[in-house]
């Protein structure tokens, strides 16, 4: 399986990105699974239904399942937060997961830069980013800039990079 971060500061649009991308992989032919880095008290979960109540009883894991879709939940209580590559190996395998967040982890990535938000790249000095996903020229970026309002040309630098073999590669 190939790891590709899309990291950025709050407010510069990685949720945005990862949700244009995905469908446009997934029409490329790859499989596409994602991880999502949370705050600290993030719920799926809410008070009343079965499951909240089976891991409020105390469960280490709840699993809910149904013909269309499953999810597991696990809870931490006072353990140490998973590592990611802890957590991809968990995970069913596909041609590629996308990695929001997680932007001091060493793995490849790409960074969703708006100067609107205000703050520095996160890109400078670390080699683990791979490209820079903007909204308007970067002065200085030493890395390939992307254009942010186009997912599919984003889509078409990860296959590239990633060197994910696609199905429709010859169409696209």
């Amino acid at each position: 399986m190939r790891i590709l971060g899309i990291t950025g500061w709050s407010g510069s649009g990685k949720t945005t990105l990862v949700v244009q991308l995905v469908p446009e992989l997934v029409r490329r032919g790859l499989t596409v699974s994602t991880i999502k880095h949370a705050h600290h008290d993030f719920d799926v979960d809410q008070p009343g239904k079965d499951s909240y109540e089976h891991r409020a009883a105390g469960a280490k894991e709840v699993v809910v399942a149904s013909s269309r879709r499953f999810a597991l939940m696990h809870e931490l209580r006072g353990a140490r937060e998973p590592t990611l590559h802890e957590l991809i190996a968990r995970m069913a395998s596909v041609d590629l997961v996308l990695v929001e967040g997680y932007k001091r982890d060493s793995h490849e990535k790409i960074e969703v830069y708006r100067a609107s938000v205000g703050k520095p790249l996160l890109s400078t000095g670390d080699a683990s980013f791979v490209a820079i996903a903007s909204d308007s020229p970067v002065p200085g970026a030493k890395l390939p800039l992307l254009p942010l309002e186009r997912p599919e040309e984003i889509a078409a630098f990860i296959v590239r990079h990633c060197g994910l073999a696609t199905v429709r590669s010859a169409t696209v």
